[in-house]
């Protein structure tokens, strides 16, 4: 080794020995007489002092060292004197008075600054993502990555769960995204596929008996960029044997728990996880993925606004659809300004208008254009159910029932985060159980699943896929935190005939079956237990650990929201002529 201890290492008890460090030049300070640098490697920084009484030839060849140069220094700990510790590092109750310098390596002036914390284009960062993992929040998050990771292995196996690898190159699998498809050179014409998840064989794992298993799998999915997917991304997969729903949850729920209180400073604040029904997560806070760090929980005022004169609201009632509300504090006295930005909001989401009340003083009173078209005795009602105070503004939302929800989780997310009402110390799980099985595809005439086609219907709901579909529940469960969704997963199917019925239903029939999912149908028939499972998605786990915007921050080689990697200029085109040719493929570019 070219060092005998990190820079994140050195304490007061080390003073007198004699040590040698290797790491980048952090900062640099030119005192005449002296040279201090801030020698920094991924363990810490440690400050390194240069004498020029003292060891006047390493004191001149420290004065041309600049910022990220690499270098290896060799001197003796010294205490720093009382007034001149620094409180901010673990190492800063002593330095390392050099005796020796060796520079291993230059570097050229950096794009950006790796020892300010600051904001850059993150096409740059992506440009040059080498460097931007050098910094340190960057350095943090990846470090929290891996921590994560080696909680859950080892609280796995601890469970008593076996790690199994499944293969990256399948078959091609409607899974609800585009796959990535591989052409394959010694079978013409033929295409693998990248797993959008590894369902199937995890599956199949468990008729191989195996009753535990996991892996922190590579996924793919070709579908539209945002601040939380990447056309690659990392879950944990883990499937169960001989297990309910509420094993499922009970083994998650204990692994976030600990993962959160013993790997992390984050302030867990719903303990146990809160459950709530699809129906009533949507209610509620119009969202099934919902952040439960604030309130402003949706009220529903339909049977009250249709005895107004309102005939937005009355027309929307009389034709079957919502009125609901949700009452923000202390934003009565918000301006027409204020008021427009916010209508823009949730025109946005899809609403036509956004009407609203604010609450003055006095037993009734109310600032609002609609105002009018309330009784006293309904604004009385009114504020009583949504629990307004003097200073609260209540926001409405009236349309198709879909377009309420939008519109108003929209606004309850907006409001959260200008009133500062987010912390994202603080970590809010809940589960959402109780899904409908199907949602009904207008266009095609058939019944798509609401999770995926492998789902179990809840057991006293399987009389109704030959009655009412759309009334049966799946034996669906997804995790959610702080306004995401971090993991979802079901009991399965395990019976041959509930999945060809369910087949049936979603408009695939027999034979396109049997060539789509042969294995699977066939393994069933061989003595498949009663299994399921879940698969929390690491990265947007970590981001929210991390308190990041978004994934990228946590990832160390991500895309950009094209799906493009600026770093290596990918994708790019065949770099050998007959590339293209011995996989049989032509390329025609659209006009």
């Amino acid at each position: 080794m070219l060092k005998t201890h990190n820079c994140g290492e050195l304490r007061v008890e080390h003073a007198g020995q004699q040590v040698t460090l290797a790491g980048w030049v952090h900062r640099w300070r030119d005192q005449g007489g002296l040279v201090f640098w801030d020698l920094r490697d991924r363990w810490g920084i440690t400050q390194v002092t240069i004498d020029q009484q003292a060891t006047p030839e390493v004191h001149a060849l420290a004065k041309d060292v600049r910022s990220e140069w690499v270098v290896q220094i060799t001197g003796i700990v010294n205490q720093r004197p009382e007034g001149m510790t620094n409180p901010d590092l673990p190492t800063g109750d002593v330095e390392v008075v050099a005796t020796d310098v060796q520079i291993l390596n230059q570097a050229k002036t950096t794009p950006f600054y790796i020892n300010k914390d600051e904001n850059v284009d993150e096409a740059l960062r992506m440009r040059y993502r080498y460097l931007d993992l050098r910094r340190p929040p960057m350095q943090h998050n990846i470090m929290l990555r891996h921590n994560v990771i080696r909680f859950i292995r080892n609280y796995l196996a601890d469970q008593g769960f076996v790690e199994i690898e499944t293969p990256i190159l399948f078959k091609t699998t409607p899974e609800g995204a585009r796959d990535y498809l591989v052409p394959s050179r010694v079978h013409p014409g033929k295409f693998f596929a990248l797993p959008q998840s590894p369902q199937q064989l995890k599956q199949l794992l468990m008729v191989a008996g195996y009753e535990r298993y996991f892996q922190i799998a590579r996924c793919f999915r070709d579908e539209d960029q945002r601040g939380d997917r990447q056309p690659e991304f990392t879950q944990l997969d883990l499937e169960m044997s001989f297990v309910e729903r509420d094993d499922v949850l009970a083994l998650i729920e204990d692994l976030m728990t600990r993962l959160v209180e013993e790997v992390t400073d984050c302030e867990l604040v719903t303990k146990p996880f809160p459950r709530l029904s699809y129906q009533d997560a949507m209610l509620r806070y119009g969202s099934d993925k919902p952040d439960l760090r604030y309130g402003m929980e949706i009220v529903d005022i339909t049977p009250l606004a249709a005895e107004t004169t309102f005939k937005v609201f009355t027309g929307n009632v009389e034709a079957g659809n919502p009125v609901r509300a949700i009452c923000v504090p202390e934003c009565g006295t918000y301006s027409r300004k204020q008021l427009s930005e916010l209508e823009e909001n949730a025109k946005a989401a899809g609403a036509k208008g956004l009407a609203w009340m604010a609450v003055e003083e006095g037993e009734g009173q109310v600032r609002s254009p609609i105002a009018k078209f309330f009784s006293p005795e309904q604004i009385t009602d009114l504020i009583a159910r949504v629990g307004a105070n003097p200073g609260d503004l209540i926001l409405f939302a009236s349309d198709a029932e879909t377009v309420v929800c939008e519109v108003l989780d929209t606004m309850r997310r907006a409001m959260a985060a200008r009133l500062e009402l987010v912390d994202p110390k603080q970590i809010a799980f809940c589960w959402i159980i109780d899904f409908p099985l199907f949602t009904w595809n207008e266009d095609e005439t058939r019944w798509d699943p609401s999770h995926h086609l492998f789902t179990s219907p809840m057991p006293e709901d399987v009389p109704l896929l030959d009655t009412d579909p759309g009334q049966a529940r799946g034996q669906q469960y997804d995790l959610a935190c702080n306004g995401y969704e971090v993991a979802g997963g079901s009991i399965r199917i395990h019976n041959r005939d509930v999945q060809e019925k369910i087949f049936g239903l979603i408009g695939l029939d027999l034979e396109d079956a049997k060539e789509r999912f042969g294995h699977m149908l066939e393994a069933f028939e061989y003595g498949t237990p009663p299994h399921g499972g879940i698969a929390p998605g690491i990265d947007r786990l970590v981001m929210l650990l991390a308190g990041q915007p978004n994934i990228r921050e946590v990832i160390a080689f991500p895309k950009t929201q094209q799906a493009a990697d600026l770093m290596a200029g990918a994708p790019s085109e065949p770099t050998e002529a007959g590339q293209l040719e011995e996989l049989h493929i032509r390329v025609v570019l659209p006009d």
